[in-house]
């Protein structure tokens, strides 16, 4: 049986990095995991560690979530925007339908942007919905 009741950390860490297990604490500030059913958990202040284990990456996030319909839905991933994405999504709305979701929807689509709209519109504004819809 592997544990670690009693075991000094220093020794824990040394083992599992002979095991070629690497653990990394990551500094997030907010954690957020879109569920199908649109009650998206939002975990603010969460402790966040990654543990690489021979290429295979594994995330564990430990706090108290708090339930959120849509938490994520215009959020923007970091890294995907750039000042351009952002002045097109605050200039391209219609109906509050962010410009980067109709051009997702365009692109996935294979149609135009007029069509992704009016399908985002009768999607409730839901990318994946409108997608399905229109293919």
């Amino acid at each position: 049986m592997f544990g670690g009741g009693g075991m000094n950390p220093r020794k824990m860490k040394q083992m599992m990095k002979q095991m070629g297990i690497d653990v990394e604490e990551l500094d997030a500030e907010r954690v957020v995991i879109e569920t199908a059913d649109g009650d998206d958990l939002v975990f603010d202040g969460a402790q966040v560690t990654k543990m690489d284990a021979q290429g295979q990456e594994t995330y564990q996030i430990v706090g108290s979530p708090d339930s959120v319909a849509d938490a994520g839905g215009a959020a923007a991933v970091e890294g995907d925007t750039d000042a351009a994405a952002i002045e097109a999504e605050d200039d391209g709305e219609d109906e509050g339908i962010p410009e980067e979701d109709v051009k997702l929807v365009a692109q996935q689509a294979g149609v135009s942007k007029e069509a992704a709209r009016e399908a985002l519109e009768a999607a409730n504004g839901e990318p994946a919905r409108a997608i399905s819809d229109l293919q």
